[in-house]
């Protein structure tokens, strides 16, 4: 994956892993740091490796509902911590690896722009869960919770003219206008990556793109 030594972050969640059965890794954030990619990346890697069994469980799926942040007046902040149903991704990451049946979650479609319930799955013979998403290592409350339910961590560090570039872009992708784009990675993504790179507590492994 350009821009990261994929094999050197693999050899250390490897060794810090030993033998443990399941492993719980979070892969951390700003929104368009290439956590999706990353995950992804390492995922495909890691099933590459005599047995392993590696599964990428995004955070996205777990975002309120359009409707119910119409009701609470925060369809103008989606994306931020308080339009996340942290309650019940919590419920879920206590799950992981503790299970003997298979975890059903919901994952995010982007194009629809909502949550997909139970489409996505994590199996008992799923060895290392690369969990990803914004906020999980994020040091305020409740979210700084989260931390001491994963056995390892990875934070993505992106300079932020490189993120504003990448966000603008998110939606010109989704077909928004220049302005139209412009306006809402500057309204609401910048200031919530601005939080991530701030806010975050310190993961077990950085990735830097300078």
């Amino acid at each position: 994956m350009a821009g990261f030594d994929l094999e050197s972050i693999v050899a250390n969640l490897l060794k810090a892993r030993e033998d443990q059965r399941q492993y719980v890794v979070a892969i951390a954030g700003p929104p368009a740091s290439g956590k999706s990619t990353l995950s992804k990346a390492l995922s495909n890697h890691l099933n590459g490796i005599n047995d392993l069994r590696s599964v990428v469980v995004p955070m996205d799926g777990f975002h309120l509902d359009n409707d119910r942040l119409d009701d609470l007046s925060l369809r103008h902040r989606k994306g931020a911590p308080e339009t996340f149903d942290f309650n019940g991704f919590a419920t879920l990451l206590r799950r992981l690896g503790r299970s003997s049946q298979p975890i059903y979650y919901p994952t995010f479609d982007r194009v629809l722009d909502k949550a997909i319930a139970g489409k996505g799955v994590v199996y008992p013979e799923d060895q290392v869960i690369l969990v990803e998403g914004n906020y999980l290592l994020l040091d305020v409350q409740p979210w700084s919770q989260l931390k001491a339910l994963f056995d390892h961590s990875i934070f993505i560090n992106i300079p932020i003219d490189v993120l504003r570039s990448r966000l603008i872009q998110r939606w010109l992708d989704l077909d928004h206008t220049p302005e139209e784009a412009k306006a809402r990675a500057l309204s609401n993504d910048i200031p919530n990556a601005a939080l991530v790179c701030d806010g975050s507590i310190k993961a077990d492994q950085l990735m830097s793109l300078d």
